[in-house]
């Protein structure tokens, strides 16, 4: 297929890697127009409710609950037109949540990533299912390894790879390796003026700092932190941990 198609590739690649999002919302995915439309809506009242959700542990689930509500589109028929033709088509959003439907995504992703090893998405994609969702540990490491042999300049796929070693191998040590060298590709290709996503660098500097505090390691903690600081949408609420980080410290001392 990479013969005969040559360059084309990669928009069949991209088609897959739609796929297997298509499958995983269960046949009902919004335009990119409805997205706009209903992010416009939303952006006042996430901005509302976001810091008082932060630490109280319900971050997560009212994360799923606004994703439901984006989802959710459509709104009351237009007209009975509208209505009747809702029901030759889904309407509703789900996800994918059982491992034997889960699943069924990978071979999407497969293809992708043989059509188009550039698409780091599809490592970071395929990697978390099967990590997260079909604890294939192995599988997901050897698929985000194979991802960054294709991208080995790529601070996303070290940041996923970082966490695989954290959270399912356990391995504090070789996970904080990997995250100082996807510091380092970030920092290189921002001063290339490659304007690389700020996203992966919060996260792995937040990861980082996370990682030393609990090792005991404060001074590194608050280091990491400071810099999280600069980053984060929220940095009062980043800035109180560093306090608190150097007051624990003080009493260390």
């Amino acid at each position: 297929m990479k013969t005969v198609l040559g360059d084309g590739r990669r928009m069949f690649a991209n088609h897959f890697f739609n796929k297997a999002d298509l499958y995983f919302h269960s046949g009902y995915y919004p335009t990119f127009i409805e997205q706009a439309y209903s992010s416009q809506s939303q952006q006042k009242e996430e901005k509302e409710h976001h810091d008082e959700l932060r630490g109280s542990g319900h971050e997560d689930e009212e994360h799923e609950h606004e994703h439901e509500k984006s989802m959710d589109l459509r709104g009351r028929p237009a007209d009975w037109i509208d209505r009747f033709g809702r029901h030759f088509y889904s309407a509703t959003h789900s996800h994918l949540d059982k491992p034997g439907e889960a699943k069924e995504i990978l071979p999407w992703l497969r293809i992708s990533a043989d059509l188009d090893p550039q698409h780091i998405d599809t490592y970071i994609v395929g990697a978390y299912w099967m990590r997260v969702h079909l604890n294939k540990i192995d599988q997901a490491e050897q698929f985000l390894r194979e991802g960054l042999q294709a991208n080995p300049d790529s601070f996303e796929i070290l940041r996923d790879l970082g966490q695989l070693y954290y959270e399912n191998r356990h391995d504090s040590e070789r996970a904080r390796n990997i995250w100082e060298l996807g510091l380092r590709r970030w920092y290189e290709q921002d001063d290339a003026g490659k304007d690389p996503d700020i996203e992966p660098f919060r996260q792995m500097v937040a990861d980082l700092a996370h990682l030393e505090e609990e090792q005991g390691n404060l001074a590194e903690a608050i280091s990491y932190k400071e810099v999280e600081v600069e980053v984060s949408p929220f940095p009062d609420v980043v800035q109180k941990q560093v306090e608190e980080l150097k007051e624990k410290l003080k009493q260390k001392h």
